[in-house]
């Protein structure tokens, strides 16, 4: 039985870097399963699209098909823009079968990731008793994105930081640099901001200005093709193919 092909569906910038992030991420991907068929397509502004690269499996004979949002949260994206393009390649293409997998978060795997990008960043296991941390994510208007996001930050506030607060690079507030200022308010010797974003772009440079803007001590990296991102990836796709290939073999 031959497996599905992972498709990774990532959103797209005009910012080159972002691409670049997103094939590091899957290239990692690679290397950590061989032999799995690893596509990567984008929702707007870079290619190939979603639309083009389902068509060019369809033609290669691939049936079976993953389709992973790299998305942290189930917003709009991943309820309505990819959602709404995978079924419109299904009617295009019959033969080709189609699965969505869920979204990334929330996940340990996620925190830890997190972790890393702030060790990297020079903070120190001595540092987090009497460090705020600001979790900042590129904001949604849905609410369940924005429970998640102050749920990840509740659970972060029990791994030893004195104080965690949620913030928002868009739709949402609070924003970076308000979230920062609030931590020293309440007397954090120290904060740190760490970016719950895949890939570099406007948002998360809108995330960086305001920490800096606003003082921070720590400003993590990205969460970028992280080792620990890659296995959440292969996590997520084998959630999603276990019923594809149950149902072939029945």
């Amino acid at each position: 039985m031959t497996h599905p092909t992972l498709l990774v569906i990532a959103h797209g910038s005009r910012d080159p870097r972002h691409a670049a992030t997103v094939h590091a991420l899957t290239e990692r991907v690679r290397a950590e399963r061989p032999g799995l068929r690893v596509e990567t397509a984008f929702l707007e502004f870079n290619a190939p699209s979603v639309p083009r690269v389902l068509e060019r499996l369809a033609a290669q004979g691939e049936g079976e098909i993953v389709a992973l949002p790299l998305l942290l949260t189930r917003a709009f994206h991943a309820k309505t823009d990819i959602p709404s393009v995978l079924r419109e390649a299904r009617t295009r293409l019959p033969g080709l079968r189609v699965r969505q997998a869920d979204v990334l978060g929330p996940s340990p795997l996620l925190n830890a990731t997190l972790e890393r990008r702030l060790r990297e960043a020079g903070v120190r296991p001595g540092d987090v008793p009497r460090t705020g941390l600001v979790l900042a994510a590129a904001g949604s208007s849905d609410p369940e994105a924005i429970a998640v996001i102050a749920e990840i930050a509740r659970e972060l506030r029990h791994t030893g930081w004195c104080a965690v607060r949620p913030a928002f690079a868009s739709a949402s507030l609070p924003r970076t640099e308000d979230a920062v200022r609030a931590l020293r308010a309440e007397g954090a010797d120290r904060v740190a901001v760490a970016p719950y974003v895949i890939a570099p772009g406007r948002l998360p440079d809108r995330i960086a200005a305001g920490a800096e803007a606003a003082g921070a001590d720590v400003v993590a990296d990205v969460l970028g093709p992280a080792p620990e991102l890659a296995r959440l990836l292969l996590d997520r796709f084998d959630e999603a193919r276990v019923p594809v290939e149950a149902s072939l073999s029945a």
